[in-house]
């Protein structure tokens, strides 16, 4: 059995974009990340109980996005399938800069038929 003192911040944080990455928009055929939503993920070491934490910096498509609070639960929900790698996750919305289309990643573009 693993110690998950040991899991890196660095450990974490590709764990939580790989998990990023199987969260779809409900009305797209393309996942969050590559769809250009996430805008940064943060993760440190807890001086306490010296597990890890992480903070999501998101945008939605849209300020009145219909699916925003199933996304949002979806991203928040990301410890419970990560085995206590992650204490904890906090989420943070913001709509500026907003997202446009240039945000994508070109697997993505390639998913809509843009490229």
């Amino acid at each position: 059995m693993k110690d998950l003192r040991e899991v890196t911040p660095e450990q974490t944080k590709e764990r939580v974009i790989e998990e990023l990455k199987k969260i779809y928009d409900p009305e797209l055929p393309v996942d969050i990340y590559n769809l250009g939503l996430i805008y940064d993920v943060d993760c440190w070491k807890d001086d306490v109980s010296k597990l890890n934490k992480c903070k999501i910096t998101m945008t939605l498509t849209s300020p009145t996005c219909s699916m925003s609070e199933t996304i949002v639960d979806l991203v928040k929900s990301i410890p419970s399938r990560m085995e206590g790698d992650l204490l904890e996750l906090d989420v943070e919305i913001v709509f500026d800069p907003p997202w446009d289309q240039n945000k994508m990643s070109d697997e993505a573009k390639l998913a809509m038929g843009m490229l």
